[in-house]
């Protein structure tokens, strides 16, 4: 793109995109390697970075796929979900926690959230979980990098000893959350299913990808059939062991979401320097911690977690009542000045879909209702510069004057 003249008096125009990728280790190494194997599918480089991952979260089973969405899905259908079966999701979240209820058949109950955090408190799980008690499951969503209040402390009862008390199996949406820890535990730990995300804009990417976690036998290997067709046979392992590699059986209609090598090359790379990459957003959501503090109108995301516990996925700003301009203007603004910016999310309420089909009013969501409006995400990527950081805060500073 040509950027327009400037006279020589005009400061630099600086652009500053929502996220930037940048290959830190051995990206190009071990795509090399795939290349030069000749097997570019499912293979030797993805049971490696499966069994780094189990050993980054301590969890016994870590299956790679070919998205966070994928994951879900495996993970629902492997515990039975089907028709006739509802499911709590929140409605501050991305459109894919809900949409795999639906691809088995079974109903979404979609419920609120707490503003400040937009994630469940055990209080909000516990009152849906009586409101609703035909419910059976749960998805629990760890929202922009902060862990969801899973485990039970010294304030209360977490998400998971309410599920178990009520009688729902939990299926964590981690898709924000790595390398995320709650009380020295790192999420992918807690419960009987976790999912991860490696899209793009994560905190470590394969370009498109997810991660299924869980210390459960069954579900892992229900999980391996189904993600390949339902053939009982590993393709990896038939053709390379001596035999009758062609000779495999279908068991079940599966589904096609395995990961491939290639992707696989990228994320084992980028798990290598998981760690790196967190404390460089870190480092970036203490810089506005710091640098915004001042701002009226302008309401940081909590934290109240470890402070390294915190994956940093993203940096939701929240505008406070009576601020000069609103969300959407502000947004429009940010991006004039070159400034890439994000709303998370437009809650499910308020997707036509979600909202048609269980006829979901904004009125029952206030929380969700709070924190959506008035948010607004910045950037925040491991390898922002200081330049780049100084033309957001400043920027912002300017438009909130």
């Amino acid at each position: 793109m040509v950027e327009p003249a400037v006279t020589d008096s005009s400061p630099p125009i600086r652009t500053v995109p929502f996220f930037r990728f940048r290959p830190v280790g051995r990206e190009a190494e071990l795509i090399l390697q795939v290349l030069e194997s000749g097997w570019l599918t499912t293979g030797r480089m993805a049971m490696e970075f499966e069994s780094a991952f189990a050993r980054a979260v301590g969890a016994r089973h870590a299956l790679a796929v070919n998205s966070c969405t994928a994951a879900l899905h495996l993970a629902l259908e492997a515990l039975g979900v089907g028709p006739g079966q509802r499911v709590l999701v929140p409605s501050m979240t991305f459109t894919a926690t809900a949409e795999v209820v639906r691809y088995l058949g079974a109903d979404v109950i979609v419920t609120d959230v707490d503003p400040t955090t937009r994630m469940w408190t055990p209080e909000i799980l516990d009152r849906a979980a009586a409101e609703h008690p035909e419910a059976r499951f749960c998805m629990p969503v760890h929202f922009g990098g902060h862990p969801a209040p899973m485990l039970t402390g010294p304030s209360g009862a977490g998400l998971l000893e309410v599920a178990e008390r009520r009688g729902l199996t939990v299926v964590e949406d981690a898709a924000h959350a790595f390398p995320a820890r709650l009380e020295g535990r790192a999420v992918g730990s807690f419960g009987r299913v976790t999912c991860f995300s490696f899209y793009a804009n994560k905190t470590i990417t394969t370009g498109e990808g997810g991660m299924l976690v869980t210390d459960d036998d069954a579900i892992a290997a229900r999980c391996r059939v189904m993600r390949v067709h339902g053939i009982d046979r590993d393709v990896w392992k038939r053709f390379t062991t001596p035999g009758t590699s062609w000779d495999y059986d279908v068991i079940a209609p599966g589904f096609k979401y395995n990961m491939p090598d290639l992707n696989a090359a990228i994320g084992l790379a980028q798990l290598e320097c998981a760690e790196d990459l967190r404390r460089g957003r870190k480092a970036i959501a203490d810089a506005y911690h710091v640098r915004l503090a001042d701002i009226d109108h302008v309401g940081l995301p909590p934290v109240t977690c470890e402070p390294d516990g915190h994956a940093w996925h993203l940096f939701p700003i929240t505008l406070a009542d009576g601020a000069p301009i609103d969300r959407n203007t502000l947004s429009q603004q940010m991006a004039s000045a070159g400034i890439g910016t994000s709303v998370h999310y437009r809650p499910l309420h308020r997707m036509t879909y979600w909202r048609d089909r269980y006829d979901l009013r904004p009125e029952r969501f206030p929380g969700a209702e709070m924190a959506w409006r008035r948010s607004l995400s910045l950037p925040i990527f491991s390898g922002m510069t200081e330049p780049e950081l100084d033309h957001v805060c400043s920027t912002l500073r300017r438009l909130l004057a």
